[in-house]
């Protein structure tokens, strides 16, 4: 499976602040087949037997659900441990995952983007390299680094303050 949702976060902070973890939702598509996202809903989506059962639910979703950089298919983290049952999900890297959710742009999205950047799990350079490498229009691409940009002067104030 490929999760590409914000619970991805958890292949490389498993102890992610729990304002990060709060979703009860994975969104995640077969990874060699995904035409059967479908079938994800209908066994273990919302209001299902899993569903009600363990309290949280996976959503299924196509593979162009999440507008992703170039080459964020390489860069995907593994996550296999008992809980996964010796199965490996693969996971969005944290930058990508970010982006994905600057372009869905809903206000969960960016302050789950806000709330990483708090936490130092991101590197400004490495999100604005991927930018560029996003298949949208460039003045799409510019709209996205100037928010990445005022996230980062905003924390960096924040932060500041602080001291």
């Amino acid at each position: 499976m490929i999760i590409i949702g914000s619970q991805a976060i958890l292949a490389q902070f498993p102890d992610a602040s729990q304002v990060l973890l709060q979703s009860m939702e994975v969104d995640l598509f077969p990874k060699n087949k995904p035409e059967l996202s479908d079938l994800v809903d209908g066994s273990i989506g919302e209001l299902s037997i899993f569903h009600q059962t363990f309290g949280y639910y996976a959503h299924g979703v196509g593979r162009k659900t999440a507008i992703l950089p170039e080459g964020w298919e390489k860069r995907l983290i593994p996550i296999k441990n008992p809980n996964t049952k010796g199965i490996t999900g693969w996971c969005l890297e944290v930058h990508d995952l970010i982006l994905s959710k600057y372009i869905a742009g809903r206000e969960r999205d960016l302050k789950f983007n806000e709330e990483v950047i708090r936490h130092h799990m991101v590197q400004e350079d490495t999100l604005f390299k991927r930018a560029e490498v996003l298949p949208l229009k460039q003045s799409q691409k510019k709209s996205i680094i100037q928010r990445i940009k005022d996230d980062f002067a905003e924390m960096n104030e924040i932060g500041r303050k602080k001291k």
